[in-house]
């Protein structure tokens, strides 16, 4: 038996498979799941979901921005405001956001946009680091 994990976005069910294995990114670090964990809520940071269908298998990246994540029975609910697969990210378009980001992040003066800029600046971030970890493993291989 393994872990039934359903990603939900606001207007859809984004990714729904089981795997033995996953990463959450929660407010207060990273948090592994296996089967038989005890029952919790917790909240999720924009960040990496790391899945891994089978033991040994290469990780499967969803890039999510901030939700909460409930496990219960060997059932994973993750639910959050956004989720973006790994394979689905483009580096020319990352790497383009994450500079575009950090230069009007640098300049910003207004708290509120401020803030707005630093939100999506995280999720540019983990976007790259997403596919620097990625392509470091496949060259490895």
């Amino acid at each position: 038996m393994s872990l039934e994990i359903s990603i939900i976005v606001p207007d859809r069910i984004f990714w729904r498979d089981n795997a033995k294995e996953i990463i959450l990114p929660t407010l207060t670090g990273q948090m592994g799941v296996l089967k038989g964990h005890i029952p919790l809520l917790t909240g999720l940071d924009t960040g990496l979901v790391l899945i891994r269908k089978e033991i040994g298998g290469n990780w499967i990246g969803v890039v999510v921005t901030g939700g909460f994540a409930l496990v219960n029975n060997d059932k994973i609910t993750i639910l959050v405001n956004e989720a973006e697969l790994g394979s689905d990210i483009k580096q020319d378009e990352a790497e383009a956001a994450f500079l575009s980001l950090k230069s009007e992040l640098e300049i910003v003066s207004d708290e509120k946009k401020k803030i707005e800029i630093s939100s999506q600046f995280k999720k540019a971030r983990v976007r790259l680091v997403w596919l620097i970890s990625s392509n470091k493993n496949k060259i490895r291989k």
